[in-house]
């Protein structure tokens, strides 16, 4: 039972990591950040932070591998 705990721990680690590499996690850190700036006006949909962070990313190219 242990063991199984512990690939579980493991995984979810893992997970959590790729997760974050690879930015699926960003609407997610954006609502922490909304909630702790207690922002007057409402938070953006999932639909619509997809959509500004893009169009960002697009005016604005950084250098990133994709």
């Amino acid at each position: 039972m242990e063991t199984l705990r512990r690939v579980a721990a493991i995984l979810g680690a893992v997970n959590k990591y790729v997760t974050a590499v690879m930015g699926a996690d960003a609407y997610e850190r954006y609502l922490e950040h909304y909630r702790a700036s207690r922002c007057e006006v409402p938070a953006m949909t999932v639909k619509e932070f997809w959509r500004d962070k893009n169009q960002r990313q697009d005016s604005n190219p950084e250098g990133r591998c994709c």
